[in-house]
Protein backbone atom coordinates (compact mmCIF):
# COMPACT_ATOMS: atom_id res chain seq x y z
CA UNK A 1 0.00 0.00 0.00
CA UNK A 2 1.35 3.45 -0.79
CA UNK A 3 2.26 6.32 1.86
CA UNK A 4 -1.04 8.28 0.48
CA UNK A 5 -3.15 5.31 0.85
CA UNK A 6 -1.73 4.57 4.29
CA UNK A 7 -2.61 8.41 5.59
CA UNK A 8 -5.71 8.45 4.41
CA UNK A 9 -6.28 4.94 6.06
CA UNK A 10 -4.91 6.75 9.15
CA UNK A 11 -7.62 9.28 8.68
CA UNK A 12 -10.14 7.25 7.77
CA UNK A 13 -9.64 4.93 11.51
CA UNK A 14 -9.22 8.24 13.14
CA UNK A 15 -12.55 9.94 11.96
CA UNK A 16 -14.56 6.90 12.79
CA UNK A 17 -12.76 6.56 16.34
CA UNK A 18 -13.72 10.64 16.71
CA UNK A 19 -17.53 9.80 15.94
CA UNK A 20 -17.53 6.70 18.35
CA UNK A 21 -15.95 8.79 21.38
CA UNK A 22 -19.11 11.63 20.31
CA UNK A 23 -21.41 8.75 20.30
CA UNK A 24 -20.39 7.79 23.59
CA UNK A 25 -20.56 11.37 24.38
CA UNK A 26 -24.16 11.70 24.04
CA UNK A 27 -24.93 8.50 26.23
CA UNK A 28 -23.23 9.99 28.87
CA UNK A 29 -25.37 13.47 28.74
CA UNK A 30 -28.60 11.21 28.15
CA UNK A 31 -27.57 9.12 30.90
CA UNK A 32 -26.68 12.15 33.28
CA UNK A 33 -29.55 14.57 32.83
CA UNK A 34 -32.43 12.38 31.96
CA UNK A 35 -31.68 9.58 34.67
CA UNK A 36 -29.09 10.99 37.28
CA UNK A 37 -26.50 8.31 36.11
CA UNK A 38 -23.37 9.55 35.98
CA UNK A 39 -20.22 7.94 33.85
CA UNK A 40 -17.12 8.04 34.97
CA UNK A 41 -14.08 6.78 33.45
CA UNK A 42 -11.51 5.36 36.29
CA UNK A 43 -13.40 8.49 38.36
CA UNK A 44 -12.40 11.35 36.15
CA UNK A 45 -15.58 12.58 34.93
CA UNK A 46 -17.42 12.75 31.41
CA UNK A 47 -19.51 15.83 31.86
CA UNK A 48 -19.08 18.48 29.50
CA UNK A 49 -15.91 16.79 28.04
CA UNK A 50 -14.53 17.18 24.45
CA UNK A 51 -13.81 14.10 22.11
CA UNK A 52 -10.22 14.67 22.69
CA UNK A 53 -9.94 14.59 26.29
CA UNK A 54 -12.27 11.03 26.20
CA UNK A 55 -9.24 9.89 23.92
CA UNK A 56 -6.86 11.31 26.60
CA UNK A 57 -8.39 9.77 29.23
CA UNK A 58 -8.78 6.25 27.15
CA UNK A 59 -5.15 6.25 26.76
CA UNK A 60 -4.29 6.67 30.04
CA UNK A 61 -6.99 4.09 31.13
CA UNK A 62 -5.09 1.27 29.00
CA UNK A 63 -1.78 2.31 30.22
CA UNK A 64 -2.90 2.59 33.66
CA UNK A 65 -4.63 -1.12 34.17
CA UNK A 66 -2.76 -3.12 30.72
CA UNK A 67 -5.86 -4.35 29.22
CA UNK A 68 -6.73 -3.15 25.81
CA UNK A 69 -9.55 -0.80 26.85
CA UNK A 70 -10.83 1.01 23.54
CA UNK A 71 -13.66 3.78 22.77
CA UNK A 72 -15.95 0.74 20.93
CA UNK A 73 -15.72 -1.41 24.44
CA UNK A 74 -16.68 1.65 26.41
CA UNK A 75 -19.72 2.42 23.62
CA UNK A 76 -20.92 -0.90 23.85
CA UNK A 77 -21.12 -1.00 27.91
CA UNK A 78 -22.69 2.43 27.90
CA UNK A 79 -24.92 1.29 25.17
CA UNK A 80 -26.34 -1.92 27.39
CA UNK A 81 -26.29 0.31 30.46
CA UNK A 82 -28.52 3.19 28.90
CA UNK A 83 -30.95 -0.05 28.44
CA UNK A 84 -31.52 -0.88 32.13
CA UNK A 85 -34.04 0.31 34.02
CA UNK A 86 -31.60 1.85 36.91
CA UNK A 87 -31.72 4.50 39.68
CA UNK A 88 -29.80 7.41 40.12
CA UNK A 89 -26.35 5.91 40.59
CA UNK A 90 -22.66 6.75 39.46
CA UNK A 91 -20.69 4.42 37.59
CA UNK A 92 -17.15 3.71 36.58
CA UNK A 93 -17.04 2.86 33.04
CA UNK A 94 -13.55 2.47 32.79
CA UNK A 95 -13.99 -0.36 35.49
CA UNK A 96 -16.34 -1.76 34.04
CA UNK A 97 -14.55 -2.95 30.73
CA UNK A 98 -11.19 -3.64 32.77
CA UNK A 99 -13.14 -6.21 34.75
CA UNK A 100 -14.80 -7.39 31.56
CA UNK A 101 -11.20 -8.25 29.71
CA UNK A 102 -10.19 -9.87 32.83
CA UNK A 103 -12.75 -11.86 33.53
CA UNK A 104 -14.09 -14.78 30.80
CA UNK A 105 -17.81 -13.40 29.90
CA UNK A 106 -19.65 -14.92 26.85
CA UNK A 107 -21.47 -11.64 26.41
CA UNK A 108 -21.09 -7.60 27.32
CA UNK A 109 -24.98 -7.55 27.85
CA UNK A 110 -24.82 -10.62 30.50
CA UNK A 111 -21.94 -9.32 32.13
CA UNK A 112 -23.89 -5.80 32.70
CA UNK A 113 -26.59 -7.54 33.84
CA UNK A 114 -24.55 -9.67 36.40
CA UNK A 115 -22.15 -6.83 37.32
CA UNK A 116 -25.32 -4.34 38.22
CA UNK A 117 -27.39 -6.83 39.85
CA UNK A 118 -27.30 -5.36 43.26
CA UNK A 119 -28.16 -1.62 42.15
CA UNK A 120 -32.05 -1.98 42.13
CA UNK A 121 -32.30 -2.54 45.83
CA UNK A 122 -31.21 1.25 46.00
CA UNK A 123 -33.51 3.44 48.17
CA UNK A 124 -35.05 6.44 47.00
CA UNK A 125 -33.17 9.14 48.18
CA UNK A 126 -34.80 13.02 48.86
CA UNK A 127 -32.55 15.68 47.58
CA UNK A 128 -31.09 18.34 50.16
CA UNK A 129 -31.37 21.95 49.70
CA UNK A 130 -27.70 23.51 50.15
CA UNK A 131 -26.45 26.96 51.45
CA UNK A 132 -23.32 28.07 50.89
CA UNK A 133 -21.91 30.96 53.62
CA UNK A 134 -18.66 32.59 51.53
CA UNK A 135 -18.27 33.15 48.25
CA UNK A 136 -14.45 32.79 48.35
CA UNK A 137 -12.21 30.41 46.00
CA UNK A 138 -13.69 27.47 46.99
CA UNK A 139 -17.22 28.67 47.60
CA UNK A 140 -16.67 30.08 44.06
CA UNK A 141 -15.63 26.28 43.05
CA UNK A 142 -18.33 24.81 45.11
CA UNK A 143 -20.90 26.94 43.17
CA UNK A 144 -19.71 25.90 39.64
CA UNK A 145 -19.32 21.95 41.22
CA UNK A 146 -22.73 21.67 42.63
CA UNK A 147 -24.33 23.18 39.37
CA UNK A 148 -22.35 21.23 37.02
CA UNK A 149 -23.05 18.13 39.14
CA UNK A 150 -27.01 19.02 39.56
CA UNK A 151 -28.15 16.95 36.80
CA UNK A 152 -31.97 15.85 37.30
CA UNK A 153 -31.78 17.49 40.84
CA UNK A 154 -31.74 14.24 42.98
CA UNK A 155 -28.79 15.03 45.38
CA UNK A 156 -27.46 18.53 46.42
CA UNK A 157 -29.25 21.68 45.30
CA UNK A 158 -27.91 24.86 45.71
CA UNK A 159 -30.39 27.21 46.53
CA UNK A 160 -28.27 30.06 48.55
CA UNK A 161 -25.28 31.73 48.86
CA UNK A 162 -24.52 34.63 52.25
CA UNK A 163 -22.16 36.94 52.04
CA UNK A 164 -21.16 40.28 53.97
CA UNK A 165 -22.37 43.68 52.89
CA UNK A 166 -25.04 45.40 50.49
CA UNK A 167 -25.80 43.13 47.62
CA UNK A 168 -27.02 45.85 44.37
CA UNK A 169 -26.69 45.36 40.71
CA UNK A 170 -22.82 45.98 40.96
CA UNK A 171 -22.19 43.60 43.32
CA UNK A 172 -24.32 41.12 41.72
CA UNK A 173 -22.55 42.04 38.46
CA UNK A 174 -19.08 41.23 40.22
CA UNK A 175 -19.76 38.50 41.95
CA UNK A 176 -21.37 36.67 38.56
CA UNK A 177 -18.24 37.93 36.74
CA UNK A 178 -15.99 36.30 39.61
CA UNK A 179 -17.99 33.07 39.06
CA UNK A 180 -18.08 32.83 35.43
CA UNK A 181 -14.14 33.27 34.68
CA UNK A 182 -11.81 32.09 37.05
CA UNK A 183 -8.11 32.90 36.62
CA UNK A 184 -6.65 29.39 37.36
CA UNK A 185 -9.32 27.06 36.80
CA UNK A 186 -10.82 28.69 33.13
CA UNK A 187 -14.19 29.51 32.14
CA UNK A 188 -17.21 28.48 33.69
CA UNK A 189 -18.55 25.78 31.31
CA UNK A 190 -22.04 27.41 32.33
CA UNK A 191 -24.75 30.43 32.13
CA UNK A 192 -24.40 32.95 34.84
CA UNK A 193 -26.92 36.53 34.64
CA UNK A 194 -28.16 38.32 37.52
CA UNK A 195 -31.79 38.97 38.91
CA UNK A 196 -31.84 41.89 41.07
CA UNK A 197 -35.43 41.80 41.29
CA UNK A 198 -34.79 38.15 43.32
CA UNK A 199 -31.35 39.49 44.60
CA UNK A 200 -30.21 36.41 42.60
CA UNK A 201 -27.66 34.67 40.42
CA UNK A 202 -29.43 32.55 37.49
CA UNK A 203 -26.90 30.33 36.92
CA UNK A 204 -28.30 27.45 34.33
CA UNK A 205 -31.25 29.30 34.23
CA UNK A 206 -31.66 28.02 37.85
CA UNK A 207 -32.10 30.69 40.80
CA UNK A 208 -29.30 30.47 43.68
CA UNK A 209 -30.34 33.85 46.10
CA UNK A 210 -27.58 35.82 47.49
CA UNK A 211 -28.13 36.89 50.88
CA UNK A 212 -26.25 39.46 53.06
CA UNK A 213 -25.53 39.13 56.62
CA UNK A 214 -22.92 39.52 59.11
CA UNK A 215 -24.99 37.02 61.40
CA UNK A 216 -25.86 33.18 60.59
CA UNK A 217 -28.75 33.77 63.06
CA UNK A 218 -29.79 36.81 61.60
CA UNK A 219 -31.18 34.62 58.23
CA UNK A 220 -34.58 33.20 58.03
CA UNK A 221 -33.78 30.44 55.01
CA UNK A 222 -37.59 29.77 54.61
CA UNK A 223 -38.36 32.85 53.47
CA UNK A 224 -36.64 31.43 50.28
CA UNK A 225 -38.34 28.01 50.44
CA UNK A 226 -35.59 26.76 51.65
CA UNK A 227 -36.29 24.19 54.42
CA UNK A 228 -33.93 21.18 55.77
CA UNK A 229 -30.64 22.67 54.18
CA UNK A 230 -27.24 22.28 54.42
CA UNK A 231 -24.36 25.15 55.09
CA UNK A 232 -21.30 24.54 53.71
CA UNK A 233 -19.24 27.38 55.63
CA UNK A 234 -16.21 28.19 53.56
CA UNK A 235 -15.51 31.75 55.52
CA UNK A 236 -13.14 30.38 57.94
CA UNK A 237 -14.54 32.61 60.33
CA UNK A 238 -16.06 29.81 62.28
CA UNK A 239 -13.99 27.19 63.51
CA UNK A 240 -15.41 25.47 66.77
CA UNK A 241 -18.59 23.80 67.71
CA UNK A 242 -19.93 27.16 69.40
CA UNK A 243 -19.33 29.30 66.32
CA UNK A 244 -20.56 26.70 64.11
CA UNK A 245 -23.54 26.06 65.93
CA UNK A 246 -24.74 28.95 65.11
CA UNK A 247 -26.05 28.17 62.02
CA UNK A 248 -28.04 25.55 63.16
CA UNK A 249 -30.42 29.00 64.76
CA UNK A 250 -31.16 30.01 61.70
CA UNK A 251 -34.58 28.98 60.33
CA UNK A 252 -34.27 26.22 57.15
CA UNK A 253 -31.14 24.40 58.68
CA UNK A 254 -30.20 21.26 59.82
CA UNK A 255 -26.97 20.46 58.80
CA UNK A 256 -22.96 22.83 58.71
CA UNK A 257 -19.90 21.46 56.82
CA UNK A 258 -16.92 23.63 57.60
CA UNK A 259 -14.03 23.91 54.63
CA UNK A 260 -10.94 24.05 57.10
CA UNK A 261 -9.87 21.87 60.31
CA UNK A 262 -12.75 22.30 63.06
CA UNK A 263 -12.24 22.29 66.99
CA UNK A 264 -14.76 20.25 69.16
CA UNK A 265 -16.30 19.08 65.57
CA UNK A 266 -15.33 15.36 63.30
CA UNK A 267 -12.65 16.20 61.53
CA UNK A 268 -13.30 13.95 58.48
CA UNK A 269 -11.29 12.97 55.38
CA UNK A 270 -14.15 11.27 53.09
CA UNK A 271 -12.75 7.41 52.34
CA UNK A 272 -10.85 7.49 55.31
CA UNK A 273 -13.00 8.10 58.54
CA UNK A 274 -16.50 8.95 57.45
CA UNK A 275 -18.07 5.99 57.84
CA UNK A 276 -16.72 6.24 61.65
CA UNK A 277 -19.63 9.00 61.88
CA UNK A 278 -23.28 8.88 61.38
CA UNK A 279 -25.14 11.49 59.38
CA UNK A 280 -27.79 10.93 62.08
CA UNK A 281 -25.78 11.18 65.11
CA UNK A 282 -24.01 14.86 64.27
CA UNK A 283 -25.49 17.67 62.72
CA UNK A 284 -21.77 19.58 61.98
CA UNK A 285 -18.58 18.58 60.52
CA UNK A 286 -15.33 19.41 59.52
CA UNK A 287 -13.94 18.76 55.86
CA UNK A 288 -10.62 19.04 57.23
CA UNK A 289 -7.95 20.87 55.11
CA UNK A 290 -6.73 20.60 51.81
CA UNK A 291 -3.37 18.93 53.07
CA UNK A 292 -4.66 16.71 55.37
CA UNK A 293 -7.16 15.32 52.82
CA UNK A 294 -4.01 15.20 49.83
CA UNK A 295 -2.03 13.01 52.53
CA UNK A 296 -4.10 10.83 54.34
CA UNK A 297 -5.64 8.76 52.21
CA UNK A 298 -2.36 7.82 51.55
CA UNK A 299 -1.21 7.76 54.61
CA UNK A 300 -3.87 5.53 55.37
CA UNK A 301 -2.71 2.80 52.79
CA UNK A 302 1.34 2.47 54.33
CA UNK A 303 0.02 1.88 57.83
CA UNK A 304 -2.38 -1.03 56.61
CA UNK A 305 0.61 -2.38 54.47
CA UNK A 306 3.38 -1.64 55.78
CA UNK A 307 2.98 -0.30 59.57
CA UNK A 308 4.76 3.40 59.95
CA UNK A 309 7.29 3.93 62.45
CA UNK A 310 7.44 7.73 62.02
CA UNK A 311 7.76 10.16 59.77
CA UNK A 312 8.00 14.10 58.23
CA UNK A 313 5.70 15.92 56.14
CA UNK A 314 6.91 18.68 53.80
CA UNK A 315 4.30 20.88 52.07
CA UNK A 316 5.34 22.65 49.00
CA UNK A 317 2.03 24.80 48.92
CA UNK A 318 1.14 27.46 46.27
CA UNK A 319 0.03 30.87 47.87
CA UNK A 320 -3.04 31.69 49.50
CA UNK A 321 -5.42 34.95 49.69
CA UNK A 322 -3.58 35.44 52.84
CA UNK A 323 -0.16 36.46 52.37
CA UNK A 324 0.33 39.60 50.79
CA UNK A 325 1.26 40.29 47.11
CA UNK A 326 3.76 43.00 48.50
CA UNK A 327 5.74 43.27 51.39
CA UNK A 328 3.70 44.58 54.14
CA UNK A 329 2.64 43.60 57.62
CA UNK A 330 1.73 40.14 58.89
CA UNK A 331 0.83 38.61 62.23
CA UNK A 332 2.63 35.69 61.07
CA UNK A 333 5.89 35.06 60.33
CA UNK A 334 7.50 35.60 56.89
CA UNK A 335 3.99 35.46 55.70
CA UNK A 336 4.17 39.50 55.13
CA UNK A 337 6.71 39.21 52.56
CA UNK A 338 5.64 38.90 48.64
CA UNK A 339 4.04 36.07 47.92
CA UNK A 340 4.53 36.31 44.04
CA UNK A 341 8.02 36.86 44.32
CA UNK A 342 9.19 34.66 47.39
CA UNK A 343 9.25 31.19 48.60
CA UNK A 344 8.04 31.22 52.22
CA UNK A 345 8.78 28.92 54.85
CA UNK A 346 5.93 28.46 57.16
CA UNK A 347 4.28 26.22 60.31
CA UNK A 348 1.19 23.60 58.79
CA UNK A 349 -0.81 21.96 61.03
CA UNK A 350 -1.11 18.74 58.88
CA UNK A 351 0.88 16.38 61.21
CA UNK A 352 -1.50 16.69 63.49
CA UNK A 353 -4.81 17.29 61.45
CA UNK A 354 -3.62 13.70 59.97
CA UNK A 355 -4.00 12.15 63.63
CA UNK A 356 -7.77 13.25 63.99
CA UNK A 357 -8.58 10.83 61.01
CA UNK A 358 -6.13 8.55 61.58
CA UNK A 359 -5.39 8.31 65.43
CA UNK A 360 -2.53 5.31 65.11
CA UNK A 361 -0.68 8.53 64.01
CA UNK A 362 -1.21 10.54 66.44
CA UNK A 363 2.81 11.33 67.72
CA UNK A 364 4.18 9.97 64.67
CA UNK A 365 4.66 12.57 61.99
CA UNK A 366 5.97 16.32 62.11
CA UNK A 367 5.43 18.56 59.06
CA UNK A 368 6.09 22.15 57.98
CA UNK A 369 5.46 23.42 54.75
CA UNK A 370 7.17 26.21 52.33
CA UNK A 371 4.40 28.17 50.37
CA UNK A 372 5.64 29.50 46.95
CA UNK A 373 4.69 31.56 43.57
CA UNK A 374 2.48 29.81 41.66
CA UNK A 375 -1.37 30.12 42.68
CA UNK A 376 -2.46 26.83 42.77
CA UNK A 377 -1.14 23.66 42.67
CA UNK A 378 0.58 21.91 45.67
CA UNK A 379 2.71 18.90 46.10
CA UNK A 380 3.69 17.17 49.50
CA UNK A 381 6.91 15.25 50.29
CA UNK A 382 6.61 11.96 52.57
CA UNK A 383 10.04 10.93 54.11
CA UNK A 384 9.04 7.74 56.13
CA UNK A 385 10.28 4.91 58.31
CA UNK A 386 8.28 1.99 57.64
CA UNK A 387 8.01 -1.03 59.85
CA UNK A 388 8.88 -3.50 56.74
CA UNK A 389 11.59 -2.99 54.26
CA UNK A 390 10.37 -2.11 50.41
CA UNK A 391 11.26 -1.94 46.83
CA UNK A 392 9.77 0.86 44.86
CA UNK A 393 8.19 -1.90 42.55
CA UNK A 394 6.18 -2.95 45.55
CA UNK A 395 5.76 -0.04 46.94
CA UNK A 396 4.10 1.15 43.80
CA UNK A 397 2.55 -2.23 42.46
CA UNK A 398 0.63 -1.73 46.26
CA UNK A 399 -0.27 1.79 45.79
CA UNK A 400 -1.83 1.32 42.07
CA UNK A 401 -4.24 -1.38 44.06
CA UNK A 402 -5.39 0.86 46.05
CA UNK A 403 -5.80 2.99 43.63
CA UNK A 404 -7.76 0.97 41.03
CA UNK A 405 -10.21 -1.12 43.94
CA UNK A 406 -10.93 -0.34 47.28
CA UNK A 407 -12.41 2.19 49.48
CA UNK A 408 -9.84 5.04 48.41
CA UNK A 409 -10.89 5.01 44.90
CA UNK A 410 -12.14 8.45 44.58
CA UNK A 411 -9.80 9.63 47.27
CA UNK A 412 -6.04 8.36 44.88
CA UNK A 413 -5.45 9.07 41.77
CA UNK A 414 -1.74 6.84 40.45
CA UNK A 415 0.10 8.76 37.98
CA UNK A 416 2.53 6.96 35.62
CA UNK A 417 3.50 10.49 33.88
CA UNK A 418 7.71 10.60 33.60
CA UNK A 419 7.28 14.42 32.92
CA UNK A 420 4.38 15.22 35.65
CA UNK A 421 4.91 18.89 36.86
CA UNK A 422 2.29 21.12 39.24
CA UNK A 423 0.20 22.74 36.30
CA UNK A 424 -0.87 19.53 34.94
CA UNK A 425 -2.57 18.12 38.13
CA UNK A 426 -4.49 21.45 38.18
CA UNK A 427 -8.41 20.29 37.62
CA UNK A 428 -8.03 16.87 39.43
CA UNK A 429 -11.15 15.58 41.50
CA UNK A 430 -8.57 13.55 43.31
CA UNK A 431 -7.14 14.71 46.52
CA UNK A 432 -4.19 12.71 45.96
CA UNK A 433 -2.14 12.52 42.78
CA UNK A 434 0.24 9.46 43.69
CA UNK A 435 3.96 10.63 41.78
CA UNK A 436 4.95 6.70 41.31
CA UNK A 437 7.76 7.91 38.87
CA UNK A 438 8.84 9.93 41.78
CA UNK A 439 9.31 7.18 44.48
CA UNK A 440 12.26 6.19 46.30
CA UNK A 441 12.84 3.78 48.43
CA UNK A 442 15.97 1.83 51.09
CA UNK A 443 14.53 -1.03 52.83
CA UNK A 444 12.57 0.71 55.41
CA UNK A 445 12.82 3.98 54.57
CA UNK A 446 10.44 5.54 51.56
CA UNK A 447 10.26 9.11 50.26
CA UNK A 448 7.02 9.63 47.75
CA UNK A 449 5.53 12.45 46.37
CA UNK A 450 2.06 13.40 46.59
CA UNK A 451 0.72 16.49 44.20
CA UNK A 452 -2.80 17.89 44.96
CA UNK A 453 -5.01 20.29 43.67
CA UNK A 454 -5.38 22.42 46.74
CA UNK A 455 -8.77 23.95 45.78
CA UNK A 456 -10.05 21.61 42.89
CA UNK A 457 -9.10 18.59 44.26
CA UNK A 458 -10.40 19.92 47.90
CA UNK A 459 -14.14 20.75 46.52
CA UNK A 460 -14.65 17.79 45.58
CA UNK A 461 -13.68 15.77 49.02
CA UNK A 462 -16.33 18.58 50.39
CA UNK A 463 -18.71 17.37 48.21
CA UNK A 464 -18.52 14.16 48.91
CA UNK A 465 -18.47 14.56 52.48
CA UNK A 466 -21.50 16.75 51.89
CA UNK A 467 -23.58 13.99 50.36
CA UNK A 468 -22.29 11.74 52.77
CA UNK A 469 -23.99 13.42 55.71
CA UNK A 470 -27.10 14.76 54.00
CA UNK A 471 -27.63 10.98 53.05
CA UNK A 472 -28.14 11.93 48.89
CA UNK A 473 -24.67 9.86 47.95
CA UNK A 474 -25.90 7.79 45.14
CA UNK A 475 -25.02 4.06 44.40
CA UNK A 476 -22.13 3.96 42.92
CA UNK A 477 -19.79 0.97 41.19
CA UNK A 478 -16.07 1.46 41.45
Amino acid sequence: MSTKNNYENELYIESEIRKTTTEFINIVHDLWYDKSIELVLFRNSLIDKRASEVLNLVSYSKKFVNKPISISDILEISQHISNLDLPPSKLDIGKLVYEYHTKENSDKKTFINNQLSDIKNTKTQTPKDVILYGFGRIGRLLTRELMVQIGAGSQLRLRAIVTRGKIDKSVLEKRASLLRIDSVHGDFLGTVEINTEKNALIINGTTVYMISASKPEDIDYTKYQINDALVIDNTGAFRDFEELNRHLSSNGVTKVLLTAPGKGIPNIVHGVNHKNHKPELNNIYSAASCTTNAITPVLKVIEDEFGIKKGHIETIHAYTNDQNLVDNMHSKHRRGRAAALNMVITETGAAKAVSKALPILKGKLTSNAVRVPVPNGSLAILNLQLNKSTTKERFNSIMKKHALDGDLVEQIKYSINKELVSSDIVGTTAPSIFDSEATITDNETVVLYVWYDNEYGYTHQVIRLAKYISKVRRYTYY
